[in-house]
């Protein structure tokens, strides 16, 4: 059973920081006029955050791969990778 808690706990989390990242990244990284044109479009919160829950899982992988021992060190891999998911999509 604590496979089973931990397993949950770290997809609860990974959706998280994903949301996190993206409703901030929406929010503070555009500037005034960037937002309206971003929601005239429909490129809203809810994309963002589902393009950084996207990019969380990918860096939260990576890491695992990698093989970062510390689990702090898996999700500031999530947050990176949620952060970089977002820019690299704003450039295409």
């Amino acid at each position: 059973m604590p496979i089973l808690t931990t397993a949950i706990t770290t997809f609860i989390l990974l959706v998280l920081i994903g949301i996190v990242v993206g409703i901030f990244m929406n929010r503070g990284g555009r500037s005034w006029l960037g937002r309206r044109v971003a929601e005239a479009t429909g490129i809203g919160d809810v994309t963002y955050a589902l393009v950084g829950i996207a990019g969380s899982f990918m860096g939260f992988h990576i890491g695992v791969i990698l093989e970062l021992l510390p689990s702090l060190l898996l999700y500031i891999a999530a947050i990176a990778g949620a952060f970089l998911t977002i820019i690299l999509w704003r450039r295409a």
